[in-house]
């Protein structure tokens, strides 16, 4: 990637150009707990679909750089002239410039409810097949098979069912 761009460097363009286009590709969670001004948030994952939605000079941006960095690859043969900032949303903060935040209550995306929840199943099985019985191995095997599964398909039961979970139910804004 050889369009690169400082945080100061971001600032004084911000500055002076209304033009300029942020694009933040973290989740939307992460996106809602802290984001530069100005920056519109599309998810790494659905950024190939919404190339339209892209102004004509856009800088890329996540927390790090290595998400941005992999949306800019994706993108170079539509958008030649995308600038990646370096060290992302960290190195904003860290140059004490302001983050624009959401005052909605940020939850754990259902991406990494499920991770935690596959995760814990494996090391139970795996833990309760060392010290109580070998079969409970056969709990971690279906963990397995549901993450193949859903890796092959892109259909999560686990994601559905914690979908289902009250913390993940969008909040009734009637009263009654």
């Amino acid at each position: 990637m050889d369009n690169r761009i400082s945080v100061a460097e971001l600032r004084k363009l911000l500055e002076s150009d209304l033009a300029v286009h942020l694009v933040d590709v973290r989740s939307a969670d992460e996106f809602a707990s802290g984001h530069v001004p100005r920056a519109t948030n599309i998810p790494l994952e659905e950024i190939e679909g919404r190339i339209d939605d892209l102004g004509s000079r856009v800088v890329v941006l996540c927390k790090s750089g290595n998400r941005a960095s992999m949306a800019c690859e994706l993108l170079r043969a539509h958008h030649p002239n995308m600038i990646l900032l370096e060290g992302g949303t960290q190195a904003w903060a860290q140059a004490g410039l302001p983050l624009a935040t959401s005052s909605v209550r940020v939850r754990w995306s259902l991406e990494r409810q499920v991770r935690l929840a596959a995760g814990l199943i494996v090391l139970t099985g795996t833990l309760l097949s060392l010290f109580v019985n070998a079969n409970w191995i056969y709990l971690a095997v279906f963990a397995g098979v549901g993450l193949t599964f859903a890796g092959a398909t892109d259909l999560c039961l686990m994601a559905s069912l914690l979908g289902k979970l009250p913390w993940n139910r969008p909040k009734s804004s009637l009263n009654g």
